[in-house]
């Protein structure tokens, strides 16, 4: 058995792969969302065919409960576990780079989700940083204070 601290990182590859599998529950929760905002702005008695415009402020607040919801489902399964749903078929786990053997605190998850975020909306930059960075961690990584490290098979 592997010492914790001599696990293997995680590569490029299947961060993007575990983001990918993800994607799906998130936009699940995303089209919740949608359909309760819009289901609300009907109810209030606007007309059905109107929709939430985008740049609106209810537009602006679907957008941030949206990205909260987005945020609750990594940071809850990084707490109880350090797996999303996407990182467990590439055994990929979520550790503190202080403790590995402890999870991330909330603090933690919730930098590492903004900035997360941010690495994204950069064009992935944050995420392509791990091809440079001497220890091969992202933006992310290095923010929060965690990293994530390649699980031994069962």
């Amino acid at each position: 058995m592997q010492s914790v601290a001599s696990r293997p990182r995680a590569h490029l590859p299947w961060r993007f792969l575990a983001i990918f599998y993800d994607m799906w529950p998130v936009m699940a929760l995303w089209f919740l969302l949608s359909f309760l905002f819009n289901l609300g702005y009907t109810l209030a008695g606007h007309d059905a065919r109107e929709y939430i415009q985008p740049y609106t402020l209810l537009g602006w607040l679907l957008w941030a409960a949206c990205w909260l919801a987005g945020g609750l489902y990594a940071t809850v399964s990084w707490r109880r576990g350090g797996q999303t749903l996407g990182m467990r078929p590439w055994r990929l786990r979520l550790v503190d780079m202080r403790d590995p053997s402890s999870a991330p605190t909330w603090r933690a998850t919730w930098i590492r989700y903004a900035v997360g975020t941010v690495s994204l909306l950069a064009a992935g930059l944050g995420f392509l940083w791990a091809w440079i960075d001497r220890d091969r961690l992202t933006w992310h990584d290095r923010a929060s204070g965690t990293r994530l490290e390649r699980v031994p098979k069962r």
